[in-house]
């Protein structure tokens, strides 16, 4: 019987380690490195925080199916992946977010956003319900479907295209990302 009962409680204890490996905490938010959506199963590419004046807005992670080494290759791949933030601060509204998701657009594009003006303007829209402090969105791209955009795990919208989705991930991986330092903890450096 003790044997059972030491047997049974390793095997509860190698458990819970399993479950705590399989995740890591950044801000006090638990971000899972494994994530499976439409039977399609991710891998935490890297997450971190975007700040500003030394205040955390959001927390974004960003999950794909192998990895990455470098972020054109990433941006560019018709392959599924997964962008999600995690709103940290009442500082986020949603005119500042839509303020600066045009601006991050605008960059990812090089100011070329007539082509992607109506997802864009589609995509904005995600933003005009007042956002607050937990509020998790979520952008899992699945090549020949395009972009699937949730709330709070609540489905919005879906914008086809690959240029779409490099233009929007481009927002936190292209050249000019909304904030260098977040490129690259998303990118896992």
């Amino acid at each position: 019987m003790k044997h059972t009962i030491r047997l049974f409680a390793l095997c509860l204890l190698g458990f819970v380690f399993s479950l705590t490996c399989n995740a890591k905490e950044i801000s006090g938010i638990t971000v899972p490195e494994l994530l499976t959506l439409d039977s399609v199963a991710f891998k935490l590419q890297g997450a971190g925080i975007r700040d500003k004046f030394f205040m955390d807005l959001y927390l974004a992670s960003l999950y794909a199916t192998k990895a990455y080494s470098d972020t054109p290759t990433f941006v560019s791949a018709d392959e599924p992946m997964v962008l999600n933030l995690h709103i940290l601060s009442s500082l986020i509204t949603s005119e500042k977010m839509e303020e600066a998701t045009k601006e991050g657009f605008i960059n990812a594009t090089k100011g070329n956003t007539t082509p992607l003006q109506a997802h864009i303007d589609t995509f904005i829209q995600t933003f005009k319900e007042p956002i607050a402090i937990n509020d998790r969105y979520e952008f899992f791209y699945l090549p020949s479907k395009g972009i699937r955009i949730s709330k709070n795990g609540i489905y919005k919208t879906t914008l086809e295209g690959l240029e779409f989705k490099k233009a929007l991930f481009g927002i936190w991986l292209g050249e000019k990302p909304a904030q260098e330092s977040l490129k690259k903890e998303l990118m896992g450096r």
